[in-house]
């Protein structure tokens, strides 16, 4: 895969340093002369030049690459990369960062943008991850499709506890994407039965946050026994 990097800065070459070790091209583009370090990454291609430039990109053949991650610490500039790649250039995979919280309703599919990473966000999900149980936290934001990798801990008085994962009606536009239970990280299966303190990462809809945060919510009732929920209908 070749991936192209607006921002040679310490964050564009922390990403461009992972992802060669992963086997991929990397081309690391700064118009800054000092961010020009070769020698920190000397196994990426790197070009001297402005990333909000067409002549620019047309150097660096943005056409053949597979992914461009807009990590500057400007957002204008990363918008604007964003943009350019995925209009001008038809890049299928486009990852933005986000600086400041207060722009992230900009990082979305009509600025070219599939995938968003608030720094900040991630990091006050992460805490929130960490000490939240039963409660819905997003941990990341995808652009396209407007859907959300979201994470929540099952409550010992959650009414699914002790549910088979096939025996829950799961909202619409929701996928349970993996159960991690202690130390290890489950598949979810049909028969898979829910326990108390899973943390259960789902891909969902924004607008179906609330209702998946609703279904795995405690009982009204501590003391009723928990009850799987009826399948959706097949009709």
């Amino acid at each position: 895969m070749r991936v192209s990097i607006a921002g040679a800065g310490a964050v564009g070459r922390s990403i461009a340093a992972e992802l060669l070790e992963n086997g991929h091209e990397v081309l690391l583009i700064d118009k800054a002369p000092t961010a020009i370090s070769v020698e920190r990454v000397p196994m990426a291609e790197w070009l001297l030049a402005d990333a909000c430039e067409i002549t620019s990109l047309d150097e660096a053949a943005l056409q053949r690459c597979n992914v461009v991650i807009a990590a500057t610490g400007d957002d204008k500039v990363n918008l604007v990369v964003s943009l350019l790649a995925k209009t001008e250039y038809g890049v299928p995979r486009v990852v933005a960062r986000v600086n400041n919280p207060k722009n992230e309703w900009l990082f979305n599919e009509s600025w070219g943008v599939d995938v968003a990473v608030s720094t900040p966000r991630l990091m006050s999900a992460l805490v929130e991850e960490a000490v939240s149980v039963g409660d819905l936290v997003r941990l990341l934001r995808f652009s396209h499709g407007d859907a959300n990798l979201v994470e929540l801990t099952l409550p010992p008085e959650s009414a699914l506890a002790g549910t088979r994962v096939g025996d829950v009606a799961w909202p619409e536009d929701t996928s349970l994407v993996t159960i991690i239970r202690g130390t290890r990280v489950l598949t979810p299966s049909t028969e898979e039965t829910l326990e108390a303190g899973d943390e259960l990462l789902f891909v969902a809809a924004q607008a179906r946050e609330e209702q998946l945060e609703d279904l795995l919510s405690v009982r009204n009732d501590p003391d009723a026994e928990p009850t799987p929920r009826p399948r959706a209908s097949e009709d």
